[in-house]
């Protein structure tokens, strides 16, 4: 095991072990903590007595504690977390390679699909990972699929093959043995010290998504709600404001469905959404699982960010009125990129309505068994096809959307939190007819950017209207402009 007590160019001890002292939730899933007289890890805010800090180290992933001889902690399940905001923060080249493992792409595509995303060799990207976070891309991708594993065994019925399978183990004998290596507990072990939760739907997956609080659940619902797509997304908004959005997803294997349960959870610290995944193929259940945690901003720092906001006298009574508020990503970057240009200088209403009629005309049919839910979104492929004309809109918007499409299809312009948000939106801008508010709003939901600010967006201009004379300053919400922006939208709707 190892001997060091600290890695002081990434981790600052004394802050670290603070958090550790006062079990501080807010830093769950931003760094771990080792003993080394026990020889496990746990979350910063374990309850189990603070260790001295002589037996302490601490890390980034879990995948470094683990590869360091340490095993997760069974009181705190310290793998049960939100991942670190500094990922979508800063989108370092680890931040973006964190998001694809978690998607699956080294399971899918290998260490070698992963590095070709970044733009990397694959050597080269094994030692910038290591260097930053701990750990290789094979063990980051390892702590995943354990992760992912775990929650499966512990709250389906699967049996622990399908189990395996779902996980992304090539065997059951290799996934029993990272288990047992993992969690110091045999699959069945786990499986028996946590029975599955009775009147589970046949053929349904339910999952827990990890959130920070507080989480401003009702005013996500709303968003997502007011722009649902018939046939691809439903939501169902109660009197409370809480409520359940649905929609289809088209995954790397198959088809699927994702149902999640959205409510305001209060306090800080950390709390669990429940989520429902009725796939075609069970490989696909960590890439499912990765695209609505990005759907939800799961990972952000709630904290942080209000405390940022507030500071500004505009921004303070919406904060204070709506805390935790999320800015909203999505499941599929091409399917952000054709709904942004389709409201292209038009209404939400509108927006939606041609959203509609592009996927009754040329979604792919899925049967789901959930009403409202019939298609999934046309891919970009799908649309680079069409003839311009067919579009209810001006022909250079037409043009403009075909042409993104296209670019799309082709691997010139890449969705996925791969490459660097930068280059992204350079090659955005390049295409005709693709301004600076489209390249900006596909930035703000499809590449989760924290700070994007939209000075020529309609709504942004109403809602600054309400504040006549104010001194505004939003280069000063910076790096949490996307959060001031949703926090203006949402303050038209009262």
């Amino acid at each position: 095991m190892e001997s060091t007590v600290t890695t002081p160019e990434q981790l600052d001890f004394e802050r670290c072990y603070t958090a550790v002292q006062s079990r501080d939730r807010r830093f769950d899933g931003v760094f771990y903590t080792a003993v080394r007289s026990t020889g496990i890890y746990c979350r910063p805010s374990c309850p189990a007595r603070t260790p001295a800090s002589r037996n302490v180290s601490f890390h980034r992933t879990a995948a470094a504690a683990q590869a360091a001889g340490y095993r997760a902690c069974k009181r705190c399940l310290p793998d049960a977390t939100p991942g670190s905001p500094d990922w979508d923060v800063a989108a370092t080249v680890a931040g973006r390679a964190m998001r694809l493992i978690a998607d699956g792409v080294v399971d899918r595509e290998g260490v070698e699909g992963l590095a070709t995303r970044l733009g990397y060799t694959s050597r080269h990207l094994s030692r910038l990972l290591t260097s930053e976070l701990g750990a290789g891309p094979l063990a980051l991708a390892r702590t995943q699929r354990a992760q992912t594993a775990r929650a499966l065994v512990e709250s389906t019925t699967l049996s622990l093959a399908d189990v395996a399978f779902a996980a992304g183990f090539s065997s059951v004998r290799q996934f029993n043995d990272t288990m047992l290596e993992v969690y110091d507990a045999t699959p069945s072990q786990l499986r028996g010290r946590k029975a599955p939760a009775g009147g589970q739907v046949p053929g349904a997956i339910d999952l827990r998504i990890a959130v920070r609080t507080p989480f401003r659940g009702s005013a996500l619902l709303r968003f997502l709600a007011d722009r649902a797509v018939p046939g691809v997304e439903v939501a169902e908004v109660r009197a409370d404001g809480s409520g359940v959005y649905a929609r289809t997803l088209d995954l790397p294997h198959g088809a699927g469905v994702a149902r999640v349960e959205l409510a305001d959870l209060d306090g800080v610290g950390s709390s669990y959404l429940p989520l429902r995944l009725a796939l075609d193929d069970l490989r696909d259940t960590t890439a499912a699982l990765a695209r609505m945690r990005a759907l939800l901003d799961a990972d952000a720092d709630p904290v942080a960010v209000d405390a940022h906001l507030s500071a500004d006298p505009v921004l303070a009574p919406l904060v204070a009125a709506r805390p935790g508020l999320r800015v909203p990503g999505h499941v599929d970057g091409a399917e952000v990129a054709v709904r942004a240009v389709l409201g292209q200088q038009v209404t939400v209403v509108a927006a939606r309505t041609a959203a509609a009629r592009l996927v009754a005309a040329h979604g792919r049919p899925v049967a789901t068994g959930v009403d409202g839910l019939t298609h999934l979104f046309p891919d970009a492929a799908t649309v680079a096809a069409l003839a311009p004309e067919e579009f209810r809109m001006p022909r250079a918007r037409g043009r403009a959307l075909v042409g993104l499409c296209a670019a799309i299809a082709a691997g010139e312009v890449a969705l996925d939190r791969g490459p660097d948000r930068g280059d992204v939106r350079r090659s955005l801008l390049a295409l005709p007819g693709i301004g600076p508010w489209t390249a900006d709003y596909i930035a703000l939901r499809a590449l989760g950017h924290p700070d994007i600010w939209l000075p020529t967006d309609v709504g942004v201009r109403n809602a600054l209207a309400c504040h006549p004379g104010a001194d505004l300053t939003p280069e000063a919400w910076a790096p949490w402009r996307s959060y001031a922006l949703l926090h203006l939208w949402t303050s038209l709707e009262g």
